[in-house]
C-alpha cells in the first residue's frame, strides 16, 4: 500500500509493488512522480529523510537534507546593524541550500532497490511530458506562485501563466529533459553534466552561492534511527539533523507518567497536557539541537529521564504556563507548511517512511532555467540570527547557526512504530514545527483512543512551539465555546486555523490487514492491492 499527497504518485508507487518491486522501490517512484505532479514541495531540488524497517526487523534511515553552500557565512542575511533583512533567506536564488533529493534516491537504490532504476523514474517522465490534469486545490496552489514568487525568476518557466484553471493540463518539458538525464545517468545526471551547468547558470544569474563543486560533492548519509520505547510500542523516527525524532521522544516520555486515555478525548485535561509538553519540548529544539557533524548534541541529557521528571515538575492541571518562564533546560539542576509525506507497505513486509520539501511552499520560487524544477529555500531553516524566527516562528540559537556545508536543523519526522515486536504503523507529515506533533498526536488517537487510522488522521489537531506563546488549534476542534473558554481560563493563548498538517498513514491490524489514513485536508490518496 501506498500513501501520498497525490493519487497520481500513489498509483505509480502501487504499480511498482504489483510488478514485484519492493516498498524502496515503490518511494523511489513516487519521490519523482511528486517532483512532478506536485510541485510546491514533492522535488528534485529540495532534499528530506527516509525511515526503513525491512521485514526481518532491520531499521536505518537515510539523510538526503540540504546542506549550506561552501561559500555561506554566518552572518550572511545580516544587514550592517547585525539585523535580519527582510525575505532573503525565504525568497531568490540567495536562499537555496545544495539539493540532496536526487543523491538520497539513488542511494537508497543501490543499498535496497530491486527493480532496475530506469523502470522507476520513467512514469514520472511520461508524465512531465505527456501532461497531468490539475485539481482545485492544485490550481490554487500555482496561482498562488504565479502571484507571490514567480518574479524570483530570472527567465520564463512552464509555471507561468495568467490563470490555472481545475481541469487545465500542466505540461513540463524541460522538467521531463531533466528526468531523462537522472534515469540515464543516475546521479551524475543531475549533479554534473548539462543539469549541474544549468543551476550554475541560474545561480549566477540571480546571485546564489550554490557551486558545482558544491554540487559534486554531495552525499546523502545513511545514519542509525532514534528507537525509543511508549508502554509496549517502539518507535523507530529520524535522528538529527532532524528534530523530530529527538522531540518526538522527550514528547512521549513527558506524558508517559499522565493516564491520558482516562481523559476525554480533546478534553480541556488532553489538550493542555499535550500543549505543555510541546512548549517545553521546543524550548529544548532552539537552544540544543543542530546538525550533529558540526555540534556536539547533549541528547543523552536531553533524553534523560530525571532530566525529562524535572522539565514537566511545573505543569499544573490548574494553569497554563507562560513560555518566558519556560527556558530551555538547564541539565546542571536536573519548518510555510508545504513539505510532503508518503508512507509504503510492501508485500513482503517492508515499510517506508518519507518525508521531503523544498521549505516553504514552491520553495524558492526560483525554477532552473532549461531545467524545470524548482529550488529549495532551506537556508531559512538556520537560525540567520539566535532568537529570531524563521518562516514557521521557530527560534534558534547557535547550534543551527550558519556554516559552510552544515545541513540546517529539520522538523521532518517519519516514523515507523512497531508493537509487540510487529510492525504496526507508518506515519508523517508536512507542515514545517507543526510536523512533530502532527505525527505525535495522530500516533496518540489510535494506541491511546482506540481510533482507526483513517479516524485517527481525519480528527482535528492543535500545536504549541514554546514560542509565540499559543496554541495553534484547528477550528473543527473548537465547535462550542465552552473547550476555548476553559483553555483561555487556563491562561492560553488560541490561535484558531483551518487545518494543519495532510498526514499519511499505514496501520497494520492484528489480522495483518492495512489501514489507511489519506488526510481529507488535501488531494492526499491511498493505492493498495
Amino acid at each position: 500500500m501506498v500513501v501520498s499527497a497525490h493519487p497520481l504518485a500513489s498509483k505509480v508507487g502501487a504499480d511498482i509493488l504489483k510488478s514485484g518491486g519492493n516498498a524502496i522501490d515503490a518511494a523511489i517512484g513516487v519521490q519523482f512522480v511528486l517532483s512532478v505532479v506536485y510541485p510546491s514541495a514533492g522535488n528534485i531540488g529540495g532534499g528530506g529523510f527516509m525511515v526503513i524497517r525491512m521485514h526481518n526487523g532491520d531499521k536505518i534511515s537515510l539523510d538526503f537534507r540540504e546542506k549550506a553552500p561552501s561559500l555561506a557565512t554566518r552572518d550572511m542575511y545580516l544587514d550592517n546593524n547585525g539585523e535580519v533583512i527582510p525575505e532573503i533567506s525565504l525568497l531568490g536564488h540567495l536562499a537555496v541550500g545544495v539539493p540532496g533529493t536526487v543523491d538520497g534516491m539513488v542511494n537508497a537504490h543501490k543499498k535496497y532497490g530491486s527493480k532496475p532504476w530506469k523502470d522507476l523514474i520513467q512514469p514520472s517522465i511520461d508524465l512531465a511530458r505527456n501532461g497531468f490534469v490539475l485539481t482545485e486545490k492544485e490550481s490554487y496552489k500555482l496561482n498562488y506562485y504565479v502571484k507571490n514568487k514567480s518574479g524570483y525568476n530570472s527567465l520564463d518557466s512552464s509555471f507561468y501563466k495568467s490563470i490555472w484553471n481545475p481541469g487545465d493540463t500542466v505540461v513540463l518539458n524541460d522538467l521531463a529533459e531533466t528526468l531523462i538525464r537522472i534515469r540515464d545517468n543516475e546521479r551524475a545526471g543531475f549533479y554534473e553534466g548539462k543539469t549541474a551547468d544549468l543551476i550554475i547558470e541560474e545561480m549566477n544569474r540571480g546571485g546564489g552561492l550554490v557551486s558545482y563543486n558544491d554540487l559534486k560533492s554531495y552525499k546523502s548519509i545513511w545514519r542509525e534511527p532514534i528507537v525509543f520505547h511508549y508502554k509496549n510500542y517502539k518507535m523507530i523516527s529520524m535522528d538529527l539533523p532532524s528534530s523530530g525524532g529527538v522531540v518526538l521522544n522527550q514528547l512521549f516520555k513527558m506524558i508517559e507518567p499522565f493516564p491520558l486515555n482516562s481523559y476525554k478525548f480533546h478534553s480541556t485535561e488532553h489538550i493542555h497536557l499535550l500543549s505543555e509538553a510541546e512548549r517545553r519540548a521546543f524550548a529544548d529544539r532552539s537552544k540544543f539541537l543542530g546538525d550533529p557533524d558540526f555540534i556536539d548534541v547533549p541528547k543523552l541529557q536531553l533524553l534523560d529521564s530525571f532530566y525529562i521528571l524535572n522539565r514537566m515538575n511545573t505543569f499544573d492541571f490548574s494553569r497554563a504556563s507562560k513560555s518566558s518562564d519556560i527556558l530551555p533546560g538547564n541539565f546542571h539542576i536536573y519548518e510555510s507548511e508545504e513539505t510532503t509525506h508518503y508512507s509504503i507497505v510492501d508485500q513482503y513486509g517492508n515499510a517506508v517512511s518519507v518525508t521531503t520539501t523544498l521549505n516553504g511552499s514552491f520553495g524558492s520560487g526560483v525554477v532552473v532555467s532549461g531545467a524545470g524544477f524548482l529550488l529549495n529555500n532551506e537556508m531559512d531553516d538556520f537560525s540567520c540570527k539566535p532568537g529570531f524566527p524563521n518562516l514557521y516562528g521557530l527560534v534558534g540559537g547557535e547550534a543551527n547557526s550558519i556554516q559552510p556545508n552544515k545541513r540546517m536543523l529539520s522538523s521532518m519526522t517519519p516514523t515507523i512504530v512497531e508493537k509487540n515486536g510487529n510492525l504496526f504503523m507508518v506515519v508523517g507529515t508536512p507542515g514545517g514545527s507543526t510536523i512533530i506533533t502532527g505525527v505525535f498526536q495522530t500516533i496518540l488517537n489510535v494506541i491511546e483512543f482506540g481510533m482507526t487510522m483513517n479516524e485517527a488522521v481525519e480528527a482535528p489537531r492543535f500545536h504549541h512551539q514554546w514560542l509565540p506563546d499559543q496554541i495553534k488549534i484547528e477550528k473543527l476542534l473548537l465547535h462550542d465555546s465552552v473547550l476555548s473558554n476553559s483553555l483561555i481560563d487556563l491562561g492560553h493563548k488560541l490561535n484558531i486555523v483551518n487545518s494543519l498538517n495532510r498526514v499519511d498513514a499505514i496501520l497494520i491490524d492484528e489480522k495483518g490487514e492495512l489501514q489507511y489514513g489519506a488526510d481529507s485536508r488535501g488531494d492526499d490518496a491511498a493505492e493498495g492491492f
